[in-house]
């Protein structure tokens, strides 16, 4: 199975900019999209990137990098961009195709066989706060919007056209890295390259709190 993940080195992760610099996001970044491409790779998948930019060769240096990956450039917007490719792969006779987010740095081969081999005109894992962290689609009906609370949305999009949609609930899926506070779960969940980033780079399990866990810098 064809399988994009869409990955931008422009301004990556902004978001956890209170704590790491835009050249360390970019580092780690880098690191959770290592993971996905081999987690990709392992669970079956024939993982191609999709980015707004040629990448440069140290995009896919790294511990966990798969040996090789296939690129597509499209500097539009994620929903088009999907979409387009989405097209592409059906007029060259695909019949199903996935895309899966590149902060996913939970995700295991067993989480996306799960994923892969669920039924359904559309296959969805959910994320958390109403996203969509991955999808699989067998129906050229189907479009993806990625705008807002796209998991809603995507449903809405096949009931519209009659397509029936089986969900995938799986925390490894669930959970994308975008905030601070997020980090713990690498720490705590993570098996790759990421977790082995934050660890070089100081962060520990701060759980000393009354409330959520979270992370500090030594």
């Amino acid at each position: 199975m064809r399988v994009f993940v869409p990955y931008t080195d422009r301004d990556p992760k902004s978001r956890l900019a209170p704590a790491l610099s835009e050249s360390e996001r970019r580092e780690f970044s880098r690191a959770m999209l290592r993971d996905v491409l081999r987690a990709v790779r392992e669970a079956g998948g024939a993982p191609e990137l999709l980015v707004p930019d040629a990448p440069d060769s140290t995009l896919f240096e790294g511990s966990n990098a798969p040996d090789a990956v296939s690129v597509t450039v499209d500097e539009r917007p994620l929903t088009p961009a999907v979409n387009d490719a989405l097209d592409r792969l059906r007029e060259r006779g695909e019949s199903e195709v996935a895309v899966v987010m590149a902060d996913l740095a939970l995700a295991t081969p067993t989480a996306l066989r799960r994923l892969f081999g669920v039924g359904g005109d559309v296959a969805v894992a959910p994320g958390l706060g109403g996203g969509t962290n991955a999808l699989v689609v067998r129906d050229p009906r189907f479009s993806v919007d990625y705008h807002g609370a796209s998991d809603r949305d995507h449903r809405q999009i096949a009931a519209r056209v009659g397509l029936s949609v089986e969900t995938v609930d799986s925390m490894r899926l669930a959970v994308d890295i975008d905030e601070p506070s997020d980090l713990a779960e690498v720490l705590l969940h993570g098996r790759g390259e990421a977790r082995e980033w934050l660890c070089d780079a100081g962060f520990v399990v701060d759980a000393d709190g009354d409330g959520r866990v979270g992370v500090r810098r030594s």
